[in-house]
């Protein structure tokens, strides 16, 4: 971890790729640019913060809500919507299997505040098979309502339930979290339903456990993020995978995904089935612009989860675990967690307008990014991401013109940060940190 440390105390110049972001592969100077100044060393060991910055810890695993049911563990992907009366409502997913029966659930010890009013709801409730009594799953989302002024949380509630491993998501411009389940599991052992299946949960402000409807059009495999566009409704959806896909949702009405719609998977023109990992050869360079076209895929409930397979069959690219995912600035930004020739991650851009699709950055140094997981894109135009590394965890930054550099580092564990939001004011940012099951909000002179 002293490369790391060296880099926060330095911002030494590394070596870098194009002439654009200037990025790391290795014929050009890129730069560690300033950002916020250096981080300080939080005396609570939370989270240590550029001077000027702070940080509120909003939410605890194992918490009371105000449903009556407790903060379930594993927290994960976010995203904040606007509330009424100035206060933002954030949807927060969590990563849990089926069979936790002690405080990781929403439920308490032994699933004793599971009442059949949540069953209904509920996508996975469990039950008896085959002589066996199999638990309910119990991944979903909460919903928190925070008020940014006053810097206090109004309430928080269970809002999705009964699914599995829920990672990350994306909003949608209809005021609706999508959240995915990070696992293609099938009926049977601890499980009821099959699952892998995204769900579109409503960000409201009053306590309310949402319908589970499982979007089978969309697919089921390993799903782990989404981004919407605006303007036409198509859903992109990443797949956490060493030999994934990309994908994108169509769908019949814009806003109505349960009604069904085309699911189709990123080929690289004149390039059939393009290996973009760049784990033994640099097949796609940094800052290359790549025309793309989309491949229809049929059987999406995908029985042997070989979607992907179906897809570069076709001539579909291969990533390497395609992660967080972000629509900002016109372009889908995704994440390829161990991509690059070192297997430290790749950032891509797709630009729906010019059907191209951009190598971002591969930075091929720990000490720059290291496994980006979780992303989301800053109101000023920057990505922040979130790590997911061996070791030391950091909230990281890059402009627009290449600049690197820290946001903030998880000082009271080597958990990843996960679920970076930033409030519809502009003024804070909201992050998980997932083992520890801790949601915090962090406020500061943040870039306009």
């Amino acid at each position: 971890m002293n490369t790391r440390r060296h880099f926060l105390k330095t911002g030494v110049a590394l070596a870098a790729g194009f002439g654009g972001l200037q990025l790391l592969t290795g014929t050009a100077t890129a730069r560690a640019v300033k950002g916020y100044g250096a981080l300080l060393a939080d005396p609570k060991k939370f989270l240590d913060l550029p001077k000027g910055f702070s940080y509120r810890v909003i939410s605890k695993a194992g918490n009371p809500m105000a449903d009556g049911l407790q903060v379930p563990g594993a927290a994960d992907g976010m995203a904040a919507f606007p509330g009424p009366k100035g206060l933002t409502v954030l949807v927060r997913n969590h990563e849990l299997n089926p069979a936790i029966t002690g405080s990781g659930g929403a439920f308490g010890e032994s699933n004793k505040n599971l009442t059949d009013q949540i069953r209904a709801k509920m996508y996975d409730a469990g039950g008896r098979h085959e002589g066996k009594q199999v638990p309910p799953s119990l991944g979903g989302t909460t919903t928190l309502v925070y008020d940014t002024k006053r810097g206090r949380m109004v309430r928080e509630f269970l809002s999705l339930a009964g699914t599995v491993r829920n990672c990350a998501g994306g909003p949608t411009p209809w005021n609706s979290w999508i959240t995915c389940e990070e696992t293609a599991d099938r009926a049977g052992g601890t499980l009821m339903q099959n699952h892998g299946y995204n769900f579109d949960v409503p960000a409201t402000a009053q306590p309310k456990l949402a319908q589970a409807v499982a979007l089978k059009a969309m697919g089921r495999f390993r799903h782990e993020a989404v981004a919407v566009d605006p303007k036409t409704g198509i859903v992109y959806q990443t797949e956490d995978l060493g030999d994934s896909a990309i994908y994108r949702f169509i769908p019949k009405t814009p806003g109505k995904l349960a009604a069904g719609g085309r699911l189709q998977a990123l080929v690289v023109r004149d390039s059939f089935s393009l290996d973009t990992r760049n784990w033994k050869e640099q097949f796609v360079k940094v800052g290359a612009k790549l025309a793309v076209s989309w491949v229809d895929l049929d059987e999406v409930e995908s029985p042997k989860n070989d979607l992907r397979l179906q897809a570069q069959a076709k001539g579909a690219a291969k990533f390497a675990r395609g992660e967080g995912m972000w629509w900002g600035n016109g372009d889908v930004y995704f994440v390829c967690t161990n991509g690059g020739k070192k297997q430290h991650g790749q950032i891509w851009k797709h630009t729906p307008a010019t059907g191209t699709l951009e190598l971002y950055a591969e930075p091929n140094d720990p000490a720059v990014i290291d496994r980006a997981d979780n992303l989301t894109v800053a109101p000023w135009g920057d990505l922040v991401l979130c790590e997911d590394g061996p070791g030391e965890q950091f909230l990281s930054g890059i402009t627009p013109k290449g600049g690197f550099y820290k946001i903030a580092r998880n000082a009271v564990s080597n958990s990843e940060f996960a679920g970076a939001t930033f409030s519809p004011d502009s003024t804070t940012l909201f992050v998980n940190i997932q083992h520890q099951g801790l949601t915090l909000a962090i406020t500061g002179p943040w870039r306009q």
